[in-house]
């Protein structure tokens, strides 16, 4: 497992990335280079079930760990979901259960620095590694484009 980070600053207010990282419809578009079409399921409240789902319905079980609104989110990974079954103590899945998801949201002289650090498997790094700052990127179109 590797702990990554990736950063970039956006020319908005942390309540507005805020709004577009986790917002039903602009969580759809900037999580599209991980899987298009994927979408969660969850209120993003503290210790609340997080499902995130591909549009086959196959995806990840997780938790929100803390909600610190607007400045910090954090994460975990818990289990997968294949043919609509919940599946937490498979062989596949222990290798990254408990691994982290944090999103930081710092005001920095009227921008906001969001940095995201995150727990990847091996199996997954370089398909993370791409992903990522598109999908961040995507965040900072979104946050400048609603001011």
């Amino acid at each position: 497992m590797k702990r990554k980070e990736y950063t970039v600053t956006i020319a908005a207010s942390r309540e507005k990335v805020w709004e577009m990282l986790w917002g039903d419809k602009t969580y759809r578009i900037w999580t599209a280079p991980f899987a298009e079409g994927s979408y969660a399921e969850t209120d993003w409240k503290e210790s609340s079930k997080v499902l995130f789902l591909g549009p086959s319905g196959n995806g990840m079980i997780s938790r929100i760990k803390t909600n610190n609104e607007p400045a910090y989110m954090s994460i975990e990974h818990i289990g997968i979901i294949v043919d609509g079954k919940e599946e937490t103590s498979s062989e596949e899945v222990k290798e990254w259960a408990g691994s982290m998801e944090n999103y930081t949201l710092e005001n920095k002289g009227g921008k906001t620095k969001l940095t995201v650090h995150v727990d990847i498997a091996e199996a997954y790094l370089d398909s993370f590694e791409k992903a990522f700052p598109q999908a961040l990127q995507k965040v900072k179109e979104l946050s400048e484009k609603n001011v």
